[in-house]
């Protein structure tokens, strides 16, 4: 089984995003559901989100 984890950031909502490594990202109010994202756009993505 996946574990799925939320932003720290989240401070415990009901309306974040949750990521499972290897497995994509989804939606927690809809968790039956996800997006598959290979490994390559996830590092993609967090390189072009994080801040220096």
């Amino acid at each position: 089984m996946a574990e799925w984890r939320k932003s720290s950031r989240s401070a415990n909502a009901s309306a974040c995003v949750e990521v499972a490594t290897g497995i994509g990202i989804r939606d927690s109010k809809a968790p039956a559901a996800h997006v598959e994202v290979s490994a390559a756009a996830w590092t993609a993505f967090l390189s072009a989100v994080k801040c220096d």
